[in-house]
C-alpha cells in the first residue's frame, strides 16, 4: 500500500507524483507503456543518428510554468536549447514574417510587409510587459485563480478593461486585421492560434494567438537539450530521489472504489494497488469517467455532460532524418526552430474549415520543426532532424485532396498522406524531398497505440474552444481537479488549465489531494479533542 497512486507517467502524472513526494507522501506512478513520459518522449528509431522527438517538441509553456521552476529540474540535469530565431511563417513570394527574441527584429520584419506594422507589435508586447506576469499565474493556479486573478483584473483595468478584454475575446483573424495592415503580423498571431485547435474564426483564438506569440517574443520556443525525453527523465530522476516509484508496463483498467471514495487501483493483469489517501489520474476525462470508473459511482449528470465532451482535431506526423539543411527559398525560415506553412490567413481558413466539414485537406497547414537548428545535439554536423504534423479530422467524410484518402490510416493511406505533406513542404523549400535519409510515420491511430491519451491523435486533452474551458472544462461545473468520487483527483490535460507541457494540471491535482488530507486530519483531530474533553466531563 502506497500513500497515492498516479495513473499515467506523463508530464502531468510526474509533476503530481513530485509534489506528493515532495510532501513525504509515498506515490507510485503506473504506466501502461514500456517507457515512461507520455507525449514527451524521443527516440532514434528514424535513424540511428539522429534524435527525434516522437511528439511534442518545443516547450513555450515549460519556460513560464512556476510549477516546472519549482521542482528544479535542471539540478537533475535538463538543460534548455534554443534556435537562433523562433518562428518564421514564409510566403510563396519571397517574403517571411519572423519572430525573434529581439523584438525590434520582429517589428522590423513586420514593417516590411506594411510600414508601422511593427510599432503595432511593440504595442502588443506592451501589453504582455504590463500583464503577461499576471496572465502566467492566473493560468497556471487551480480554478477559480483568486489572488492572482484579482490582481490580473486590477491591472486589466489599468490597461484598457473591457477595450483589452474585448481585443483578447476576438477571432485571431480579426485581431490581425485590427492591429495590423499587412499579412505579416496576422500570420505570427494566426499560425500561433493554430497550435491549438482554434480555427481563425473562432472567438478567442485572438486572445490565444497572442499569449503564444508573446511567450515566443519573450521566452522563445526552448526544446530540452538531447530530445525531449531528457524533460521525462529530468522528472523521473526527481520522483526516484524522493522514494517515488515508476512502473512501466502495467496498464490500470479499473479503479477501485469503496462507499464512494477511491481506494486504489486494478491493472489488466489483475493485480492491486492499495492508495491509502489518494488516486490521481494523468488520462482523458473520457478514459477515466467512460472506462476507469465504473458508472454506478458517478452522477448521471456527469455522465450526459460526457457525451457531449469534445475532443481537439486529430494529428498527423512525419518525422525526418535529414542529410542537409532544409532548403528553404526564405533565408530567415533557414534559422528558426519552428516553421509555419500556409499561403496566407484565407488559406488557414480554408484548412480549417476542410477539418470542420471532415475533409482530409488537400494543402495542410504545416508545423515544421528544425530540431537541429534548436539543439546541435540531434544530428550530425551538417545536417537535420526534423518533423512536421497537421490536423485531420477525427471523424473522415472525404478527401480535400485527389488521393481518396477514407481516414481508415491504412499502410497505404499513411504514405499518401505523408507524401502530401513533403509535397507542401517543397513548395516553400524545393529539393527538400531529395535530403530525405528516412522518414516516420505517426497517423492518428498510431499516435493513439503510443499513448493512450492521444485519442486519434488529439494533442490537447479536448478542444480549447472556449465552451470546453475554465469552469467548462472537461464538462459544465468543474474546472477543478476533484471529481465526484473522494480521494480521486483528475490530473491530465483534460482538466484546467488544459494542454501543453506545464504541469499544472498535475500540480492542481496533488495540491487538492493535500488540501483534502490535512481537512480531513483536522476534522479528526478536532472530533478526537472533543470527545478527550467529553471524557473528562468538560462537555454536556
Amino acid at each position: 500500500m502506497v500513500d497515492a497512486v498516479v495513473i499515467g507517467s506523463g508530464p502531468n502524472g510526474l509533476v503530481a507524483a513530485n509534489v506528493l513526494a515532495d510532501a513525504g507522501w509515498s506515490v507510485e506512478v503506473l504506466e501502461e507503456q514500456d517507457e515512461p513520459g507520455g507525449a514527451v518522449r524521443s527516440d532514434r528509431q528514424v535513424h540511428p543518428a539522429y534524435v527525434n522527438d516522437l511528439f511534442s517538441s518545443f516547450y513555450p509553456l515549460a519556460a513560464v510554468s512556476p510549477v516546472l521552476a519549482a521542482l528544479h529540474l535542471e539540478r537533475e540535469g535538463l538543460r534548455w536549447s534554443r534556435a537562433p530565431r523562433v518562428l518564421a511563417h514564409p510566403l510563396l513570394d519571397g517574403r517571411c514574417a519572423v519572430l525573434d527574441r529581439d523584438r525590434a527584429a520582429t517589428a522590423e520584419a513586420l514593417d516590411g510587409f506594411a510600414p508601422g506594422d511593427g510599432q503595432g507589435w511593440l504595442d502588443l508586447c506592451g501589453v504582455w510587459d504590463r500583464l503577461g506576469d499576471d496572465i502566467v499565474a492566473s493560468l497556471f493556479s487551480p480554478f477559480p485563480p483568486v489572488l492572482a486573478g484579482g490582481k490580473l483584473l486590477a491591472r486589466l483595468r489599468a490597461a484598457g478593461g473591457l477595450r483589452l478584454a474585448r481585443s483578447l475575446l476576438l477571432p485571431v483573424r480579426r485581431l490581425g486585421e485590427e492591429e495590423f495592415t499587412g499579412e505579416g503580423g496576422r500570420l505570427l498571431l494566426a499560425g500561433n492560434a493554430l497550435h491549438a485547435d482554434l480555427a481563425p474564426e473562432a472567438a478567442g483564438s485572438g486572445g490565444f494567438g497572442w499569449l503564444m506569440s508573446m511567450l515566443g517574443q519573450a521566452h522563445g520556443f526552448p526544446v530540452p537539450v538531447g530530445g525531449a525525453g531528457a524533460l521525462t527523465a529530468a522528472l523521473v530522476r526527481r520522483l526516484e530521489a524522493r522514494g517515488g516509484k515508476v512502473r512501466c508496463g502495467q496498464r490500470v483498467s479499473e479503479v477501485v472504489v469503496r462507499q464512494g471514495r477511491a481506494v486504489g487501483i486494478r491493472t489488466a493483469s489483475g493485480d492491486t494497488l492499495q492508495a491509502r489517501r489518494a488516486v490521481l489520474a494523468d488520462v482523458s476525462a473520457p478514459s477515466l469517467y467512460g472506462s476507469l470508473v465504473a458508472a454506478e459511482h458517478l452522477p448521471d449528470r456527469l455522465l450526459d455532460d460526457m457525451r457531449r465532451f469534445q475532443w481537439d482535431f486529430a494529428t498527423f506526423k512525419v518525422d525526418w532524418a535529414l542529410n542537409a539543411p532544409v532548403p528553404w527559398d526564405s533565408p530567415a525560415a533557414a534559422t528558426a526552430g519552428t516553421v509555419h506553412l500556409a499561403e496566407g490567413v484565407d488559406e488557414l481558413s480554408r484548412w480549417a474549415s476542410q477539418i470542420a466539414r471532415g475533409l482530409v485537406p488537400d494543402r495542410p497547414f504545416l508545423l515544421f520543426g528544425q530540431m537541429t537548428t534548436a539543439d546541435a545535439t540531434r544530428s550530425p554536423r551538417g545536417t537535420e532532424s526534423a518533423w512536421a504534423y497537421t490536423h485531420v479530422p477525427n471523424s473522415v467524410k472525404a478527401d480535400a485532396g485527389a488521393d481518396g484518402l477514407s481516414g481508415a490510416w491504412g499502410r497505404d493511406e499513411q504514405e499518401r498522406m505523408a507524401d502530401r505533406v513533403e509535397e507542401q513542404v517543397e513548395r516553400y523549400a524545393p529539393g527538400f524531398r531529395g535530403r530525405v535519409l528516412a522518414r516516420r510515420i505517426l497517423a492518428p491511430p498510431t499516435l493513439q497505440a503510443a499513448d493512450r491519451n492521444l485519442h486519434h491523435g488529439a494533442i490537447n486533452g479536448g478542444t480549447a474552444a472556449m465552451h470546453q474551458q475554465l469552469v467548462f472544462r472537461p464538462v459544465p461545473g468543474t474546472g477543478r481537479p476533484e471529481t465526484p468520487v473522494k480521494g480521486l483527483y483528475l490530473a491530465s490535460a483534460s482538466a484546467h488549465p488544459g494542454g501543453g507541457v506545464h504541469g499544472a494540471p498535475g500540480a492542481n491535482a496533488a495540491r487538492a489531494a493535500l488540501r483534502s488530507t490535512r481537512a480531513t486530519a483536522t476534522v479528526l483531530s478536532t472530533a478526537q479533542r472533543m470527545m478527550s474533553r467529553r471524557g473528562r466531563g468538560g462537555l454536556r
